[in-house]
């Protein structure tokens, strides 16, 4: 049994290592808490080596990805706050939904069985993978170009290309078509037990200008637990973009979901709001 004081379990999303969460582990660490990034499974442990061995991560899809992190937080001695980005965020949400964690923090979570709005920007962000159904079955890279509309839309060219040369790693496609097709499929691994009533609270945190996944994904995503009666509430960050994990403003994100965490019960320590805090 692995055992930690208020542990913390890291789950990123497509596109970025798990070492790109090192920024929010060092001040969790220093709020008190135990937290954990694991890899996703096929993944190396840097990102030179996952760039270097892209097959291992191949055909990998939600449920795979899912039962992994299962596996981990398990391991724990007592249940962990589980906080996820992207892709990583709807796998979060999956396991809050199956009652697992104390906590979840869902970050510009990838879209679940009932959200319908599909954006243009969000199909652009997507074509380069999606245009090619072969890709299903591989782990792809994204291009710098692509990486900055993707992630990057709201940085600088030189903030933009230098995330993407420190955490870009390949991974793999088939998680984007699980979400992309969610509401043409009968059963799908992108959905999520939203109407649990006994499963612990969840914080929904949007970019309002991500193009990956737009705030009217997460907007939508709010609608579908509206037969729960557990807390389900909703942070937005003006001008932020998919990157707001990794980029300059990682902080301003990390802090106010500090406070959340506090707010709930599950801060050892009183956090305080940096200057521009959502809205």
């Amino acid at each position: 049994m692995v055992r930690r004081s208020h542990p913390v379990v890291f789950i990123h999303g497509l596109w970025l290592h798990a070492s790109s969460w090192q920024e929010w582990l060092g001040l969790f660490r220093a709020a008190g808490y135990e937290p954990v990034a694991p890899t996703w499974p096929g993944e190396h442990s840097t990102v030179a080596e996952t760039r270097a061995n892209p097959d291992d991560q191949a055909n990998v899809d939600i449920d795979a990805a899912t039962e992994h992190f299962a596996r981990i937080i398990q391991d724990f001695s007592e249940p962990p706050i589980i906080i996820g980005h992207s892709v990583g965020g709807m796998i979060a949400e999956k396991l809050i939904g199956q009652g697992m964690g104390s906590a979840g923090v869902a970050i510009d979570p990838a879209q679940i069985k009932g959200v319908l709005p599909m954006p243009l920007r969000q199909l652009r962000a997507t074509l380069p993978v999606m245009i090619n159904p072969a890709n299903a079955s591989r782990a792809v890279s994204l291009t710098p170009d692509q990486f900055r509309f993707a992630f990057g839309n709201r940085l600088s060219r030189a903030e933009s290309d230098e995330l993407f040369e420190k955490w870009s790693i390949p991974s793999p496609a088939r998680p984007l078509f699980q979400t992309a097709l969610v509401n043409f499929q009968l059963h799908s691994q992108a959905e999520v037990n939203t109407a649990n009533n006994d499963r612990p609270p969840l914080l929904l945190i949007a970019g309002r200008d991500d193009n990956t996944e737009p705030e009217v994904i997460v907007d939508s995503t709010l609608k579908q637990y509206r037969d729960s009666a557990a807390i389900t509430e909703v942070r937005k960050f003006a001008g932020r973009g998919h990157s707001l994990t990794v980029d300059s403003g990682w902080r301003q994100v990390a802090t106010e979901t500090l406070v959340w965490l506090h707010g709930k019960g599950l801060g050892p320590r009183v956090v305080r709001r940096t200057s521009g805090t959502s809205r």
